[in-house]
């Protein structure tokens, strides 16, 4: 698949670390232009130093929950480097509090972050592709969008709510030639992922060691995905040859969701 994705040009949101890092490494070293999107500005202009291809990678400074600045971010992504080719909707937050005490504003934020950024980074790009009769939509979501957590109950709604939105697309997309599809990984290796376990020590009293075998259970093969395996299934997503895989949402967990 080298080189397979030369001459189309991805954006990639939450692209400065973990699970979008990984998926723009894995988009740049297929032959792809990236733009990566995300709220701090360091990590996209350290990150496209590591990619080693800055002639072919652009950064774009952008909170997904707010329209203007998403329409501006595209705009400035397509004067850089072409019409969009692939959205990679990763930008996330994931915040944990018993359902009780899940205050309305705890509420509105894990839905504007998760669900209201894909519908609006989503709409930016859709209209291009669908002229040009070419396109990748692939949202990050999560084992949380196919099965409930406890704690996580804002969390769960909006990415069962990403899981609705591919699969509605998809089908209001299936004759343009834009595929819409989900990924969903369980538990990864990404600071997020960190700032959980740190949570469930702070909460529990749990030594860190405790903590990351009991979150490990939940995962058949008793270990926490990888950023690359992740990369690697959007990646697939996003090729010409899989112009017949839409409205999919794909888990990644170690045979957690089946």
């Amino acid at each position: 698949m080298a080189h397979s994705l030369d001459d189309l040009h991805a954006v990639v949101t939450g692209g400065g670390s973990g699970i979008g890092a990984a998926i723009a490494q894995a988009l740049v070293d297929a032959g792809a232009r990236v733009t990566l999107m995300g709220r701090d500005s360091a990590k996209l202009e350290a990150h496209r130093t590591a990619l080693g291809a800055s002639h072919a990678v652009h950064c774009a400074t952008v909170d997904v929950t707010h329209p203007d600045a998403v329409d501006d971010a595209f705009a400035s992504a397509c004067d850089a480097l072409g019409p969009v080719d692939v959205l990679v909707n990763n930008a996330g937050q994931a915040q944990a509090a018993p359902f009780a005490k899940t205050d309305l504003a705890l509420w509105q934020r894990m839905l504007e972050v998760n669900l209201t950024g894909v519908f609006l980074c989503t709409q930016a790009a859709l209209p291009s592709m669908i002229e040009r009769g070419f396109g990748r939509v692939v949202n990050v979501a999560s084992t949380a969008g196919q099965i409930g957590y406890p704690y996580v109950t804002a969390y769960c709604a909006a990415k069962h709510g990403v899981i609705g939105l591919t699969k509605a697309l998809a089908l209001e997309t299936a004759t343009t030639g834009v595929t819409v599809n989900a990924v969903c990984p369980g538990y990864t290796e990404t600071p997020l992922l960190q700032t959980s376990l740190d949570q469930v020590v702070a909460k529990t009293g749990r030594s860190a060691t405790e903590a990351r075998t009991a979150l490990q259970r939940a995962n058949p093969q008793r270990r926490f995905i990888t950023p690359d395996e992740v990369a690697h299934a959007v990646l697939w997503l996003v090729m010409p040859e899989s112009a017949s895989v839409t409205g999919q949402s794909i888990s990644i967990s170690g045979g957690e969701v089946m």
